[in-house]
């Protein structure tokens, strides 16, 4: 009878683990529905120190009630892509029967920033090593003043950022609730050409040849030579279309942060971004975050070098050597990117 009373005791605390564990993961659905259209403004607490001391208002007091003039026209701007984010989930929901339920490690990619309330969700090939760099500068309480500074491999230690996973459930709700949330977008074919070209055409990137080019040469090259093999250094563009659209490979794992979907990376039909700048406007939206942060005046964003930028006009020169086919899946792969950033379907695209 004793060891019966025991058992259901053990049965009732396991029972009630389960139950904290279920409403902890409810919450955090709740919260970041509550912050879809909605979001909280509240006075912030403290002031930087360091690098940019903040005013008395807060990034999303000054996004969603501008003081100045030229805030008042960027915000319609972005207004008017919060909007199109929005129509796009909507309709996404309305066609798919999933429900995607979001935990903490799906949240790796935004960088919070606790001096100027701010969530950055990085998404490789915008500007991200730059967008780091900045954020170390603002979060690093006098340690940085000079993002140019920060040697790039050190901007990408983990260590240096700290992301929203590794919050509580009740303070990741209270920062996506409260923070000023935002993100950069870059035109989807032109971030992929740029991805490719960086991880399988510069010699030095030997780990991405190692872990992914051996793969891809030994499933969809023909007679590969044994050094191919060995170091899968010369990954041919058509070679990598072939992975992308292959399904067994998003089987497998889910695709490199690399070329993932923005949609997957950052998940903007369950948190409410703020802002979403983007790569072709990336100076400009850049340094009006900043203004919003109260950094302006001490903090500018980096310009970017052009002369190595992947264009418009090379992605073309890329895709036409890849077949209607490839072209098609690849569309259909980041097509939501496409459609929730507002980017027109290219010219050179041959669709079936």
């Amino acid at each position: 009878m004793k060891q019966t009373i025991l058992d259901l005791m053990r049965m009732g605390r396991i029972c009630r683990m389960a139950l904290a564990t279920c409403l902890g993961s409810c919450i955090l659905v709740i919260f970041y529905f509550q912050s879809m259209f909605q979001p909280v403004i509240r006075q912030n607490p403290f002031a930087a120190e360091g690098c940019c001391r903040k005013g008395s208002r807060n990034a999303l007091q000054e996004l969603y009630n501008p003081t100045q003039a030229e805030y008042s026209r960027a915000a319609l701007l972005h207004q008017a892509r919060r909007d199109q984010v929005a129509e796009t989930c909507r309709a996404q929901s309305a066609f798919s029967r999933k429900r995607r339920v979001l935990t903490p490690s799906d949240l790796k990619h935004l960088v919070v920033d606790e001096e100027h309330e701010l969530i950055y969700c990085y998404v490789p090939k915008v500007a991200c090593t730059n967008w780091k760099r900045v954020m170390m500068v603002l979060s690093g309480r006098g340690k940085y003043t000079d993002p140019m500074e920060i040697p790039s491999n050190e901007a990408h230690v983990p260590s240096n950022l700290r992301t929203l996973n590794q919050y509580s459930i009740a303070d990741i709700n209270h920062r996506l609730k409260s923070y000023l949330k935002f993100m950069f977008v870059r035109e989807p074919f032109e971030r992929l050409v740029s991805a490719y070209r960086n991880k399988f055409t510069l010699r030095y990137n030997t780990s991405f040849h190692k872990r992914y080019g051996t793969k891809i040469v030994r499933r969809y090259r023909k007679n590969a030579t044994a050094e191919a093999l060995q170091t899968g250094a010369d990954v041919k563009f058509p070679e990598f279309t072939e992975y992308l659209v292959d399904p067994a490979t998003r089987r497998e794992a889910p695709l490199n942060e690399h070329w993932q979907t923005v949609y997957s990376l950052c998940h903007p039909c369950h948190i409410h971004y703020d802002l979403v700048g983007k790569y072709e406007t990336l100076e400009e939206d850049a340094n009006y975050v900043l203004r919003l942060a109260g950094a302006g005046d001490q903090l500018h964003f980096p310009s970017y070098a052009k002369s190595t930028r992947t264009t418009d006009q090379m992605t073309a020169a890329f895709f036409h050597n890849i077949s209607a086919r490839q072209q098609s899946q690849l569309y259909e792969l980041y097509k939501l990117d496409f459609l929730m950033f507002n980017y027109t379907t290219p010219s050179y695209l041959k669709l079936q």
